[in-house]
């Protein structure tokens, strides 16, 4: 078998020279305290426009500030707190280096889009791009200058929280993502603009593989896995000049992220040629201790700048022991200038050092945060995140007139709930609930009735939520209303504060009362439509096979109730695709698409030994790229140019897509390839390419998409990026399961 192997080492991100000979000459006046004080980042901790604070350490921290021991700042926001703090660095130091302002701007700052895992449903990657513009503009004219974002962590556990805050399952889609987030709050790059930001990768590496979905939890994968489903979105996101990277608080082979080596020095920085900096996630380079990794603060100080994590967020390592370790000669100087070199490369790319209050204009902040245009971006891309899942007796879209339609469940009329999970900045119950978005429809008999309350009591970021389990009040009033419907809409799932960091679970069903709620009300009237609100998929076999339509709404952000009744009355044909696979129960998971075929996938001689479930099917509830639309699509004439291609030489593929339907509608046409026999078994499907096509009634389009070696090939288990000649099936349909297949032979 003749092997094609691909180099991927990455030419090293272009430098500006002028820069690196300004970093020069201020690194030779730098002390080595001045440039440990660059590695520190120190969260806001006292009143930044009032008084300085005093005793403990408060005072102590003020004072590194003072002193050029602080590099960074973190979630100090708001044009005057940020003036503040910055003139105490520029103005009070003895060289006068500006602070870098971070920030979780994840899904917006003020006015929020969907949470990234909706977004992702959109596939819309100029839609996407956008609402990262939209929160790098309201954070930059809050004097942020950095956001700890986008989150590319491709993840297959639903039990896990924080997949709320990723692109999904897939290492494609989610390449391509966070390539278009990137864009979105960097911009060019050059950041002329002081309305773009620098990102920040996250988290580096392998933190959606925790193991059971358990937060700050070991990952235990292999290095077919790290290669072909972890690091391409982060590779991905080098290439196109990314600024930061954020390790993880995960394990790899009983490594601490903060210290590996291998990940951040030999594969980020040296191989794939990163020029701007690393950061640790909060407080992980001391966390190295208690994983047993480091016997102490001072042995994880050595571990982290080694292994390459150039600044430390709110640990308290750096500053307290590199100095010693460096004169004491058990820390080599190399690694810190390394480091420092960084940093400020990313802060005179910034423009920080040319005006250290660029990004500070109190007008600029009025004008920009909450305008009109970004609530009409964000409201965009919420119609866009919206996936139906079942449509059936024709509930939708609804008629607009001459209906009665009941709308039931607390989350129906929560302001709170909708804004999603990690929006820090964003003010509390200002999100357009989907009552008041039903509210702008007049011409319905609208009737809405809570039912059982969602949860015991308010639930907060910082607290777990508590759902109510016995309080069955408000069911019988809803019970009556429903007899009297035409149509019940029962807005049910997940308060956004059961997702998230720290928000792992073992159930994911529908919590609470609810599903108990949705069968009482069936029994009274079937006509119901069921709209989700949730932050991962969830087990909702029951309402799948009863409920006649099913609409996932996700949290949909600061316009969220205009944008489902938008989607509900017709106004808006939903066109989103699922970015993760829903499982029939929690005992699947984890469950994906690109899963491996095995040695007995089938049940060929009908007897037990083969690879599935004995109590339920080994198929999704409802897979990867599935979405359906008001309208219908048809899918023909699929066909590639020849059938056997040499080295080199691309595969065109072509299919004819018409909307058989009433409506105008969009379709995302997914492109799959299976490797059918290679050096390392390959997934049974791989998405390589998709198109989002709009089309009137009757319309018909043809796509084509190019099949190259970047398609066909895989990373062996050295990290290497190779193509095989063999026969691949080559698939393209609405969705990973619907798909129509040809087969090829790379010679």
């Amino acid at each position: 078998m003749s092997i094609v192997t691909v180099s991927n080492a990455n030419a090293q991100q272009k430098l500006n020279p002028e820069i690196e000979k300004k970093i020069d000459v201020l690194m030779a006046k730098m002390t080595i305290e001045e440039k440990v004080g660059q590695m520190n980042q120190y969260n806001g901790f006292w009143d930044v426009t009032g008084p300085a604070p005093v005793g403990g350490t408060a005072e102590q921290k003020y004072e590194n500030i003072k002193k050029g021991l602080v590099g960074s700042m973190l979630t100090v926001r708001g044009v005057k707190e940020v003036k503040a703090v910055q003139k105490i660095a520029v103005e009070q130091t003895r060289l006068g280096i500006p602070l870098i302002i971070g920030f979780d701007v994840i899904h917006g700052y003020k006015t929020l889009s969907p949470i990234p895992l909706a977004e992702a449903a959109s596939w819309d990657l100029a839609a996407i791009e956008k609402s990262a513009e939209v929160a790098a503009s309201e954070a930059a004219a809050s004097g942020i200058n950095w956001t700890f974002g986008p989150m590319m962590d491709i993840s297959r556990d639903a039990r896990w929280g924080r997949v709320m805050e990723g692109a999904g399952e897939d290492p494609y889609l989610g390449s391509k993502i966070a390539v278009a987030r990137i864009k979105g709050f960097q911009g060019d790059h050059s950041f002329k603009s002081p309305l773009r930001i620098a990102a920040s990768a996250k988290h580096f590496a392998g933190y959606g593989f925790v193991v059971a979905g358990l937060e700050y939890n070991a990952s235990e994968i292999g290095s077919n896995t790290l290669y072909n489903q972890v690091l391409p979105p982060f590779k991905a996101a080098v290439d196109t000049g990314l600024r930061t990277v954020m390790t993880s608080f995960n394990t790899i082979n009983g490594i601490p992220a903060s210290g590996d080596k291998y990940l951040l020095r030999e594969t980020l920085k040296n191989k794939w040629g990163f020029s701007g900096f690393v950061i640790s996630d909060w407080a992980s380079i001391r966390e190295m201790i208690p994983w047993g990794y480091s016997k102490d603060e001072k042995s994880a100080a050595i571990s982290a700048v080694e292994a390459g994590t150039d600044m430390d967020m709110e640990g308290g390592i750096y500053v307290p022991h590199l100095i010693e370790l460096m004169k004491q000669g058990k820390v080599d100087q190399k690694y810190v200038d390394d480091a420092v070199r960084r940093v400020l490369r990313v802060k005179y790319e910034l423009g920080l050092f040319d005006n250290p209050y660029r990004f500070l204009d109190e007008k600029r902040e009025k004008e920009v945060i909450g305008s009109k245009a970004n609530h009409e971006a964000v409201l965009d891309m919420a119609k866009k995140s919206i996936v139906l899942l079942k449509n059936e007796k024709q509930l939708l879209p609804l008629k607009k007139s001459g209906q009665k339609i009941l709308l039931l469940g607390s989350l129906a009329s929560s302001k709170n709930s909708p804004l999603g999970s990690w929006r820090i900045a964003s003010d509390n119950n200002t999100a357009v609930s989907v009552l008041e978005g039903f509210k702008n429809y007049n011409g319905n008999n609208l009737n809405f009735v809570e039912g059982p309350k969602l949860t015991t009591e308010e639930p907060t970021f910082l607290t777990e939520v508590n759902y109510n389990t016995t309080d069955k009040s408000g069911l019988e009033e809803a019970k009556q209303a429903a007899i009297l419907a035409d149509v019940i809409i029962m807005v049910l799932g997940e308060h956004s504060f059961s997702t998230g960091e720290a928000r792992s679970r073992t159930d994911i069903n529908l919590p609470g009362l609810q599903e108990e709620f949705l069968k009482e009300i069936y029994k009274i009237n079937p006509n119901i439509v069921l709209v989700l609100n949730n932050g991962r998929p969830l087990s909702i076999n029951w309402a799948s096979e009863n409920i006649p339509a099913i609409v996932e709404a996700w949290h949909l952000g600061t316009e969220s109730g205009n944008a489902v009744a938008q989607v509900l009355y017709g106004d808006y044909n939903p066109s989103g695709k699922l970015p993760m696979t829903f499982p029939r129960n929690v005992g699947q998971i984890p469950i994906y698409y690109n899963n491996y075929s095995t040695g007995r996938y089938t049940d060929k001689d009908n007897n037990v030994f083969w690879s599935h479930y004995s109590d339920v099917d080994k198929t999704p509830l409802y897979p990867f790229g599935f979405g359906l639309s008001y309208t219908t699509f048809d899918y023909s004439d699929f066909k590639i140019n020849k059938k056997s291609f040499s080295k080199g030489e691309n595969i065109q593929v072509s299919v004819t897509l018409k909307n058989t339907g009433k409506y105008e509608g969009k379709e995302v046409v997914q492109l799959y390839i299976q490797d059918k026999f290679a050096s390392i078994a390959r997934p049974v499907k791989e998405l390589k390419a998709f198109e989002l096509v709009n089309l009137k009634p009757g319309e018909s389009k043809t796509i084509s998409f190019a099949i190259t070696e970047k398609e066909l090939g895989f990373y062996n288990n050295q990290g290497d990026f190779i193509v095989e000649p063999g026969s691949f099936k080559i698939m393209v349909g609405g969705n990973s399961q619907d798909l129509k297949i040809i087969e090829a032979e790379l010679l």
